[in-house]
C-alpha cells in the first residue's frame, strides 16, 4: 500500500484540481507551475498573477465581466433530439449527458445571453468546455440560430466566445451537418447589417474553428489560446518534424495574420466595446448613404397609336392576261 494513500482527507481536498469542483485553497498555473492561492485567482478573473497565463473561465462569470453591472437576460435555446443514433462507447450517450449536465449544471455547451456593453445592446454566446470539451453537436447548432434571431430582432451585434475540442463524434453525422448550419446563423447576422465578433480562448479547435468561429467581422484571441483544426501532436506525427515554438497560438497565427488581435482578458470588455461602437457606425453610415429606392413605380408614358393607311386594292388581271 502507498503512503499517499495514509493522506488525511482534509489534506488531499486543499490540492484537488479546479475541475473536480473542489473546494482548494490553492490552484497549480498550467504556465509556469506556481501555486496560486485561489482568492487572488478568482480576482484575477483566472489569470496567473506571475506568468500572465490565462486559465479556462466559467460561461457565468465570462457573461458577467462583458456586460454592464454583471447583469444579463439569459436567452432560452431549443432542446434537439436527445441521442438520435443511440450512441455508445464505454457509456450511454445519454448518461454521458446526464453526468455532465449535472457537473456543469448546463443543458448543453452553448449559452447564450442578451445585455448591455458600455450602453449599448449586445447578444453574446460563451462555449463551456468543461460540458464534454465544448464539443459542437445538434444543441449548439440550434443555440447559434437562435442567438442569431435574437441579434437580429435586437438590432444587436452577435458575439462569440469559442471554446471547443470540435465536433461530437457522439452524434456522427449529425454533428457535422452544424458547420454549415451555423455558418448560416452567421450569414444572417452579417446579411442584417449586424456586427459578429469572435473571441478565441484556449482551446478552439477542429469543426468549431472552421466554421462559424473564423468568420467573425475581427477575431480575437486571448494570449496563448491553443487555436488549429488539427492539434500539433497530429501534425508531428504526420510530418514527422519537430513544430516550432508556439506554434497554433494565438501569438503565433496573429504573425501570420489569421487572427487581428490578442487581448487580456483584463482589457477585453473595454476593447470589445471600441469595437462595437465602431463597427455600428460604420454600418449606420452605409446604410444612410446608400440611394434611396423608389417608393413608388415609374409611370409609363402612352405612346400614340401610328396612323395606318389603307392599301390600294391590286387590279385583278383577265383571264388573257392569265
Amino acid at each position: 500500500m502507498s503512503w499517499l494513500s495514509n493522506i488525511p482527507p482534509g489534506i488531499k481536498n486543499i490540492f484537488k484540481p479546479k475541475d473536480d469542483n473542489s473546494d482548494g485553497l490553492w490552484t497549480k498555473c498550467p504556465g509556469c507551475g506556481e501555486m496560486i492561492f485561489q482568492r487572488d485567482l478568482d480576482a484575477a478573473h483566472q489569470v496567473c498573477p506571475s506568468c500572465d497565463h490565462h486559465l479556462a473561465i466559467g460561461p457565468a462569470e465570462r457573461l458577467a465581466l462583458l456586460f454592464d453591472n454583471g447583469e444579463f437576460e439569459e436567452i432560452d435555446l431549443p432542446e434537439p433530439v436527445t441521442d438520435p443514433l443511440k450512441f455508445r462507447d464505454e457509456k450511454k450517450y445519454v448518461d454521458r449527458l446526464k453526468e455532465n449536465r449535472r457537473k456543469t449544471g448546463q443543458q448543453d455547451a452553448m449559452r447564450a445571453a442578451h445585455g448591455t456593453v458600455d450602453g449599448v445592446t449586445v447578444v453574446a454566446m460563451v462555449q463551456s468546455f468543461r460540458f464534454m470539451g465544448g464539443s459542437m453537436g445538434m444543441a449548439l447548432g440550434e443555440a447559434m440560430l437562435k442567438a442569431a434571431e435574437a441579434a437580429i430582432e435586437r438590432r444587436a451585434p452577435l458575439i462569440v466566445f469559442a471554446a471547443s475540442g470540435g465536433a461530437r463524434m457522439q452524434e456522427g453525422i449529425l454533428s457535422l451537418m452544424q458547420m454549415p448550419r451555423t455558418t448560416i446563423a452567421v450569414q444572417m447576422v452579417k446579411e442584417a447589417g449586424l456586427p459578429y465578433i469572435v473571441v478565441l480562448t484556449d482551446p478552439t479547435t477542429g469543426g468549431v474553428t472552421a466554421s462559424y468561429a473564423m468568420l467573425g467581422d475581427v477575431n480575437i484571441a486571448e494570449p496563448g489560446a491553443l487555436i488549429c483544426f488539427a492539434g500539433p501532436r497530429v501534425i508531428e506525427q504526420t510530418i514527422r518534424e519537430k513544430l516550432p515554438e508556439g506554434f497554433q497560438r494565438s501569438e503565433f497565427l496573429l504573425e501570420k495574420g489569421m487572427v487581428d488581435m490578442v487581448v487580456r482578458r483584463a482589457d477585453m470588455k473595454a476593447t470589445l466595446s471600441k469595437l462595437i461602437r465602431v463597427l455600428v457606425k460604420e454600418r449606420r453610415q452605409g446604410v444612410a448613404s446608400a440611394p434611396a429606392k423608389a417608393t413608388a413605380p415609374a409611370k409609363i408614358a402612352k405612346l400614340p397609336k401610328p396612323k395606318t393607311t389603307a392599301l390600294k386594292e391590286t387590279p385583278k388581271l383577265d383571264k388573257a392576261a392569265e
